[in-house]
């Protein structure tokens, strides 16, 4: 063989391994899958409501209620 044909071949035959074994080793990359659950999601809350509620009233209309007549 001619030196320049092996110095041409060997690059070559390197550069064909290396895609080969890219090739073969990108086949071997995992997939992720992202699916729905087949239940239902349950949320437990566990909340403590206070509310104060406050009126104000006109000083006549108190005055109305605090007399004994009325009622």
């Amino acid at each position: 063989m001619d030196i320049q044909l092996k110095l041409f071949c060997i690059p070559m035959l390197l550069a064909l391994l290396a895609i080969m074994s890219l090739t073969t080793l990108s086949g071997c990359t995992p997939t992720v899958q992202v699916a729905a659950s087949d239940k239902p999601i349950e949320v437990n809350l566990n909340v403590k409501i206070e509310h104060e509620i406050r009126i104000k009233v006109d000083k006549e209309i108190d005055d109305l209620f605090s007399d004994d007549d009325v009622f």
